[in-house]
């Protein structure tokens, strides 16, 4: 299996808010750096939206250690949480329509997460928070469908 690094961070001004996703995927010595902003959104929700938009980068099945800085993200695949929650069908649970895409990526791949301090200096993270930010800043942006139709 190929070892990927992926990097990734969201953004929210406001929260909800115009919000962005940032994601730099490594292999070797390539990198993809993918960036996009929605008008209304969550903090959570580009956190986890970023994870699902880089592991969708991959062409095959693939070993991927994903860096990030939420808690939220981090916590919910690496203790199991989203597990349990699944089996309760989401139930009570926000994001259900992105952890359900997560978790179609996370069986075609071996996938761990590490949780790293945000805005502490690692390079890769500080890329990824600027390509949120700055995604969430364009004009035309796209519309987080999910989330507008259950929160009108």
């Amino acid at each position: 299996m190929k070892e990927v690094v992926l990097y990734t961070d969201g953004a929210a001004s406001g929260n909800p808010g115009r919000g962005g996703y940032g994601a730099v995927l490594i292999y070797k010595n390539h990198e993809k750096k993918i960036a996009q902003g929605y008008r209304k959104t969550t903090n959570n929700r580009m956190e986890l939206l970023a994870v699902i938009e880089g592991i969708k980068l991959l062409k095959e099945p693939c070993s991927v250690t994903v860096y990030s800085d939420s808690k939220y993200v981090v916590d919910a695949v690496e203790k199991r949480w989203v597990f349990s929650w699944q089996q309760k069908d989401f139930k009570d649970k926000k994001n259900t329509d992105l952890w359900r895409a997560f978790l179609k990526l996370y069986k075609k791949h071996s996938i761990r997460f590490e949780w790293i301090k945000g805005h502490a200096g690692n390079t890769y993270n500080e890329i990824c928070d600027q390509l949120a930010v700055k995604a969430s800043k364009v004009e035309n942006l796209l519309i987080d469908q999910v989330y507008e139709e259950l929160n009108p």
